[in-house]
C-alpha cells in the first residue's frame, strides 16, 4: 500500500491533541528543560561571583595543567562547564520523546484506542511516521526554547566577568540545531520499539529512560578528566546515533506492522 502523507499527519494531529490533554506528561515535560537550563547557569554564577578563589586555579590546572599563570581560572572553568554541559543537555531531546512515545504505543493499549487505529487503512510507515512526529516535534521544540533560555541566562550572569556574550557559540548551535534532533529521533525509536513489546506505558517508559545512562556516564567521563569534550566529539557522538536512527526507523516499521500488533495485543 503506497505511503499517504495525509493519513500520517492525521496520526501525528491525533496524537497531539491527546499530548495537549494530559496535564501530567505536560508537566513531567516542563521539569527536565527547567533543571537542564538553571543548573549551568547557577555553576557559572557561582565562578563568577569569586572569580579570584584560590581553589579555582587548583581545579583548572587539574584540568589544564598547561594554563598560563596570568590565565582567568574562573573563565576557564565558565568555558569547560559550557563545553561539557552540551552532554548532559542531550539528555532531554533523548528523554522527552521517551515519556511521549510511550504513552503513544503502550498508553494506547492502556485505554483500548489502539484497535480503532489498528482497523483503519493506516499502514505500518504512515504510523511510525505520525506517532515519530508527535513525539519530535515537541522534543525539539521544547530543546530549542530552552536552549534560547540557556544562551540568555548564561550571557547575563557571565557578562560581569567577561564583558561579552559567550552563547551561543559554534558547539552549541551546531549541537542543538544538528545533533539534538538526532538525539530526539534516537529516543523516540527507542520507545516506539520497547512500547511495542510491553503492556504498560509506565514500564515502557522505566525501560526506555534507561538509554540516557550511557550519555550520563559519558558526562561523568569528561568531569572526571577522562574525556575531553569538543565539536569533533560531539560531532562523533551524532554520527553513531544517525546510524542507530537508521536502524531503529526499519526496525520500528517492521515491528509496528499492523497485523503483527493485532495478532499480539488482539
Amino acid at each position: 500500500m503506497a505511503f499517504r502523507h495525509r493519513r500520517a499527519l492525521a496520526v501525528f494531529w491525533k496524537d497531539f491533541l491527546d499530548l495537549r490533554k494530559n496535564v501530567g506528561l505536560l508537566v513531567s515535560m516542563a521539569v527536565l528543560p527547567t533543571v537542564m537550563v538553571l543548573v549551568p547557569i547557577g555553576v557559572v554564577w557561582s565562578y563568577v561571583r569569586t572569580p579570584n578563589h584560590a581553589d579555582l586555579r587548583s581545579v583548572a590546572l587539574f584540568y589544564d595543567p598547561s594554563l598560563p599563570l596570568g590565565a582567568s581560572a574562573a573563565r576557564f572553568l565558565i568555558d569547560k562547564t559550557l563545553t561539557d554541559w552540551f552532554g548532559m543537555f542531550l539528555v532531554m531531546p533523548v528523554f522527552v520523546p521517551i515519556l511521549i512515545a510511550s504513552q503513544s504505543v503502550a498508553g494506547e493499549k492502556e485505554r483500548r484506542t489502539l484497535e480503532p487505529l489498528l482497523a483503519s487503512p493506516v499502514t505500518a510507515a504512515e504510523l511510525v511516521t505520525g506517532k515519530s512526529l508527535a513525539a519530535l516535534v515537541p522534543a525539539v521544540a521544547i530543546t530549542w526554547v530552552a536552549f534560547i533560555f540557556f544562551c540568555v541566562g548564561v550571557d547575563i550572569v557571565a557578562w560581569p566577568l567577561v564583558q561579552m556574550p559567550l552563547m551561543p557559540n559554534a558547539l552549541w548551535t551546531f549541537g542543538v540545531f544538528v545533533i539534538a534532533p538526532l538525539f530526539a529521533f534516537f529516543g523516540n525509536g527507542v520507545a516506539v520499539l520497547i512500547s511495542a513489546r510491553v503492556s504498560e506505558a509506565r514500564m515502557a517508559q522505566q525501560l526506555s529512560a534507561l538509554v540516557v545512562l550511557p550519555l550520563v556516564g559519558m558526562v561523568g567521563g569528561q568531569v572526571a578528566g577522562f574525556l575531553k569534550a569538543g565539536l569533533a566529539y560531539y560531532a562523533l557522538q551524532g554520527a553513531v546515533v544517525l546510524v542507530l536512527d537508521a536502524f531503529l526507523l526499519w526496525a520500528s516499521i517492521r515491528l509496528l506492522d499492523r497485523e503483527r500488533l493485532v495478532s499480539r495485543w488482539g
